[in-house]
């Protein structure tokens, strides 16, 4: 892949770029994303905070997620495209990956919140899989 990589919304008012490679990329079956999605998971990279440029406003909704902690959950308030997510007590964010411009070059690394897949949920049988969230020493890097 190359950086910078750049997104956005469906409806275009919400633009990104990151300057950083994704330090992990992988599908998430918690029922959280399952409902933020509407489909059997959610398929994000987690890149530093600091590497994202935002132009536009980002709606936040917040959710308690798993660990306890404080989720930030972030759309266009336009045109409904989930694009974000700060996960609590990091300084990491989570890009998902529908919404990159070249979706093509993401490759998922991990499944996690194995545990929460649905039946009908195929999930590719070489990735390692997590029924929660794994520490992160645990977590694949890309590359």
């Amino acid at each position: 892949m190359k950086t910078p990589f750049t997104g956005g919304c469906l409806c275009g008012n919400i633009r990104y770029e990151c300057s950083a490679e994704p330090i992990v990329m992988g599908n998430c079956h918690c029922r959280d994303c399952q409902k933020a999605t509407g489909t059997a998971y959610a398929a994000a990279m987690l890149v530093p905070r600091h590497a994202v440029t935002v132009t536009g406003d980002v709606k936040y909704y917040n959710v308690t997620g798993d660990s306890g902690g404080i989720v930030d959950r972030g759309f266009c308030p336009n045109c409904g495209s989930r694009l974000f997510s700060k996960p609590p007590n990091t300084e990491l964010m989570g890009i998902m990956a529908g919404s990159l411009d070249d979706p093509s070059w993401f490759g998922p690394t991990i499944d996690v919140y194995a545990a929460s897949a649905q039946p009908w949920d195929c999930m590719n049988p070489d990735l390692p899989k997590f029924d929660k969230m794994p520490p992160p020493k645990n977590l694949n890097p890309v590359g």
